[in-house]
């Protein structure tokens, strides 16, 4: 497959709204996955924290999600508490590297959506926080 076939496939994708696809062909192997953009929420929706923007409500790295800085140490967030834009949530291993996640949006946790040591995904949600007002 080369580059032109490859642009096409991917244009045919976006235009028929297609999220995942995956072709082999020989010893070419395609696998192309992409997010597709969330309908608009109502205002008193929670909102899921992720890790870059923009705010989408899921994650932009795929990796080992901690909820503390080291074993045994307290989790940097619990549920109830208060966060502010910039507060570390938690950290996410991607090939070795420690990935610190801030939030960026300012309010209270009111959910964690996964467990420390789970592996995550692109797109995967982290926390439901709602926003201050």
């Amino acid at each position: 497959m080369n580059q032109k076939e490859l642009k096409e496939l991917i244009e045919f994708l976006i235009e028929k709204d297609i999220a995942e696809f995956e072709l082999e062909r020989g010893d070419v192997k395609v696998k192309i996955k992409r997010a597709l953009e969330p309908a608009p929420a109502p205002e008193s929706r929670y909102f899921a924290v992720h890790p870059a923007p923009p705010p989408t409500g899921t994650t932009s790295i795929v990796g080992t999600f901690y909820e503390a800085p080291s074993p045994g140490a307290p989790p940097f967030i619990k549920v109830g508490d208060h966060v502010e834009v910039g507060q570390v949530l938690c950290i996410v291993e991607a090939m070795k590297l420690m990935n610190e996640i801030e939030c960026d949006v300012a309010g209270e946790i009111v959910k964690k959506l996964v467990t420390n040591g789970q592996p995550i995904e692109y797109g995967q949600e982290l926390f439901v926080i709602r926003p201050k007002k």
